[in-house]
């Protein structure tokens, strides 16, 4: 992926314009994919917006507004067949689902009980759709997906899984899945998790490790990180960030 080459004051602007107009596509901001360092510093963009929404957090928080899905969040037409589908990721999260149907799960985050969960309610909303979403008998974990060739940010992927957990109502959610899947999850929104899941020596991987102000934003947003490996054929998961209480 190229960068554009912007000054500080260039992408604090673009950061304050992407804050004002809509916080719940902050993530999708092309300065937010961004790598390398801002022009004549030896700051990275990384570093730097992390900082910017550090010191905005309230604004930035209170500016993703829930949208409440009337009809069911779970689909179920949600099969796991993956056949015809080239995109790589969505692939990866199918697969996972499809794997685990009949077993305890993977570890740490339990049985997958779906993928590509929708957040709209209607038409015009402007929301994604969940990669997949996981429950250990603990905690739901809404899983924001990377796949291993992605070259996008870390931060990038932070925010936007904090994005579909500010915007999904989280009760519903539940309720939804325990009448859908036959499950037994406490009506709590507090079990509801927000986890990006990356794959060891990623991009993002390295972004985790290089950049500690984004620990800093992981731990205001209370965002957890999952670090994922392939092994003969299976897919081993483990915490690499934990989320703070």
């Amino acid at each position: 992926m190229s960068d554009f080459v912007y000054t500080e004051t260039e992408v604090k602007d673009m950061c304050n314009e992407a804050l004002k107009k809509r916080p719940s596509l902050f993530y999708k901001e092309n300065f937010v994919k961004n790598t390398g360092h801002i022009k004549n510093t030896g700051v990275s963009y990384t570093e730097f917006i992390a900082q910017f929404l550090l010191d905005k957090i309230k604004e930035y928080k209170n500016g993703i507004k829930q949208i409440t899905r009337e009809k069911t969040y779970c689909i179920s037409t949600h099969n796991g067949d993956c056949s015809g589908k080239s995109d790589r990721e969505e692939t990866v999260a199918m697969s996972m689902y499809s794997s685990w149907q009949n077993s305890e799960g993977y570890d740490v985050i339990g049985k997958i009980i779906d993928y590509q969960t929708p957040l709209k309610n209607v038409q015009g909303d402007e929301a994604g759709k969940i990669d997949l979403l996981a429950y250990n008998g603990e905690n739901l974990r809404i899983l924001e997906l990377k796949k291993q060739e992605n070259s996008e940010t870390m931060l990038r992927c932070i925010l936007e899984v904090y994005t579909y957990f500010q915007t999904v109502n989280k009760v519903k959610l539940i309720k939804d899945f325990n009448d859908g899947c036959h499950l037994e999850m406490p009506e709590n929104e507090r079990i509801v998790r927000a986890s990006a899941l990356v794959f060891e020596n990623s991009c993002q991987y390295s972004d985790y490790n290089e950049y500690p102000i984004l620990h800093k934003l992981l731990d205001e947003l209370k965002v957890e990180v999952l670090s994922m490996r392939e092994e003969n054929g299976e897919y081993k998961i483990s915490i690499l960030h934990e989320m703070k209480e």
